[in-house]
């Protein structure tokens, strides 16, 4: 049986860069990158480009790709033993043995151990539902027509008119720092049916930065569901708001379920509570990526986040490995 194995479960921007990361530390990694049901759940399968990062604006797939080309380095490499992945895999649980080890069994039903566990799981937004259901949105999903993520496609308002999806004071507060960072063309919140949730302070700042509300429910996207192209929306009572760009507010879905069967702390919002190496409560169980709570939801820190949790088990097995040495010389 090997030692010094680090299993790194999923196969985003967070996953992709621990394992990178355990590969070049040289020590063996399992990466177990997800099923193809896995991965449509994910984050990373409906991101497009990707142009707040420097050298990805030419990527189709803005996060697949790259990894994609990163694997394939991994196996071109003199490193390319250091790693094992399970292509179209994902795993199902995860228990601690007696002896501190992990026990993981994958969706077909293998077993694998490992020392260490890097959690990489992630988050996917909640989609509005359109007539009761969120078909009617995917065509037009993070197509720089209906989006999720302000640092990445903010920059797609300027000068459009915009609408914000959500009934709570973080769509509001989304609303108002467009309008501060971009003066876009127009500004508006639909809540689709639902009541606001708005705090006096968010309502003085709609009022002041004349921010429509809608509070009727949505009846019908209009635009070209093949090119994603949006041109706005149709409420129930057949008011036709005119949008070009929008962005939805409703908050995460938090694969937590692995990191909870194992006993890690949780925040109010689902999220891991780690450490500044990324380590649980849980000894030697890392999380890193946007399942990670108190950071942000970006690549960048994703990657930073694997890079921390990747060298912190390093450290702890060169360390391992020094004792036994020193031990063994006494």
């Amino acid at each position: 049986m090997k030692n010094n194995i680090v299993a790194v479960v999923g196969g985003g921007s967070a996953g992709v860069m621990a394992a990178l990361r355990v590969v070049l530390n040289n020590d063996h990694c399992l990466l177990f990158p997800g099923t193809p049901q896995d991965k449509k759940k994910s984050r990373a399968f409906w991101v497009s480009k990707i142009e707040n990062m420097p050298g990805y604006e030419h990527y189709k797939k803005g996060i697949e790709h790259p990894n994609k080309e990163t694997l394939e380095w991994i196996a071109g490499s003199e490193f390319s033993s250091n790693l094992e992945t399970f292509k179209n895999t994902g795993i199902v649980s995860i228990k601690k043995l007696d002896d501190g080890r992990f026990e993981l069994t994958d969706s077909k039903d293998e077993k694998h151990q490992a020392d260490f566990v890097i959690l990489a799981t992630g988050i996917m937004d909640v989609q509005p539902h359109i007539n009761g259901s969120i078909q009617d949105v995917l065509p037009y999903a993070n197509k720089q027509s209906i989006d999720y993520c302000l640092r990445c496609d903010g920059h797609h308002i300027k000068n459009k008119s915009t609408a914000i999806i959500g009934h709570g004071n973080g769509a509001a507060w989304v609303a108002i720092m467009l309008s501060e960072r971009y003066c876009c063309g127009s500004m508006s919140i639909l809540t689709n049916g639902e009541k606001p949730e708005f705090t006096d302070e968010t309502k003085k700042l709609i009022e002041l930065y004349k921010i429509d509300v809608f509070e009727g429910a949505i009846d019908e996207i209009i635009g070209d569901p093949k090119a994603g192209k949006l041109e706005g929306f149709r409420l129930h009572d057949g008011t036709m708001i005119p949008v070009e760009i929008s962005f939805v507010s409703l908050g995460s879905i938090v694969y937590n379920e692995l990191a909870k069967e194992l006993g890690a702390e949780i925040d109010d919002r689902g999220y891991v509570l780690t450490n500044e190496k990324g380590e649980t409560n849980i000894e030697n169980l890392y999380v890193a990526g946007d399942l990670r709570a108190n950071a942000m939801k970006q690549v960048y820190t994703a990657w930073n986040h694997s890079v921390l949790s990747a060298d912190d088990i390093n450290s702890k097995i060169r360390q391992a490995k020094r004792q036994r040495l020193l031990s063994d010389t006494n």
